[in-house]
């Protein structure tokens, strides 16, 4: 893997400026002032919300209180996605800090799943990180691993410790120089103006012939509407972590160095925003 630390640094790092405020339908005892959080884009809304819900528990009876969920102008925030994905699908276009409502009650079974504890967010992380070595490598790293690796990937992410986590996680992240990449890119393409969760398939990181392919080569086979037919004004953005990458770019590169946690390449089409 290219020695880039850097990159994987400033991705771990990226941080969300973000104000929680309880859903005015809330039964309160006293006002819920709002609270403000630094979020980080590359983790799990319920895993980073601890010292929410502590905070808006205090101006409410336990009876009142439900599971809680989060919903930004009007559309409820599906946590099994990272942070940075739900921010750069939703709310990029929108001035900082990013608003957020917070409701206890009339959880939102069609749209969200639930999230009971800490576990059921390890489990659906492991089972990203697993899906992706399958496509990477047959799933023959994380099958090498032991139970502590596993267990340290998550701690890592979990208590945000960037060399805990990516002293595993760079075996998942290796290939061989005959390889020259991954057997396919784990990647899941997000599109507001599309009723399916994501955009998933099969797709290597070199062509028949060896060339490496780029972020449009995958674009225009996945997603052409991303791509503006030629000497047509652009009408999307394509996003991941909140930047625009080159569609130059090559598609191994990115998937090494801007993935998430969880090994896939998250990447969000979204329509430019209209001054």
């Amino acid at each position: 893997m290219a020695d880039d630390k850097d990159v994987l640094r400033d991705v771990w790092f990226g941080r969300i400026p973000s104000c929680f405020t309880l859903n005015q339908d809330e039964v309160t005892e006293r006002e819920a002032e709002p609270y403000y959080l630094l979020l980080p884009r590359v983790s799990y809304l319920t895993l980073v919300t601890d010292k929410v819900k502590k905070h808006f528990h205090k101006a409410m009876r336990a009876e009142d209180v439900e599971e809680m969920w989060f919903e930004y102008e009007g559309t409820p925030l599906k946590w099994h996605n990272p942070i940075g994905v739900l921010f750069d699908l939703h709310a990029s276009s929108s001035v900082l800090p990013w608003s957020i409502t917070v409701h206890f009650k009339n959880f939102p079974d069609r749209d969200l799943l639930h999230c009971p504890s800490s576990s059921v967010i390890e489990a659906h992380f492991m089972s990203g990180i697993k899906e992706a070595d399958a496509l990477k490598h047959k799933s023959h790293v994380v099958n090498d691993m032991q139970k502590k690796d596993h267990k340290q990937l998550w701690m890592g992410l979990q208590n945000d410790k960037f060399d805990q986590f990516w002293a595993i996680n760079r075996k998942l992240m290796e290939y061989s120089s005959e390889d020259g990449g991954f057997r396919y890119i784990p990647f899941r393409i997000y599109q507001t103006t599309s009723d399916r969760p994501f955009i998933q398939k099969l797709f290597r990181p070199t062509s028949p012939e060896g060339s490496a392919h780029t972020l449009g080569d995958l674009l225009k086979e996945m997603c052409p509407t991303a791509l503006p037919p030629d000497g047509e004004p652009k009408r999307y953005q394509v996003v991941i972590h909140g930047i625009e990458p080159l569609l130059e770019t090559p598609l191994q590169w990115l998937s090494e160095h801007l993935s998430h946690p969880d090994n896939f390449l998250h990447i969000c089409v979204i329509p430019v925003p209209s001054d």
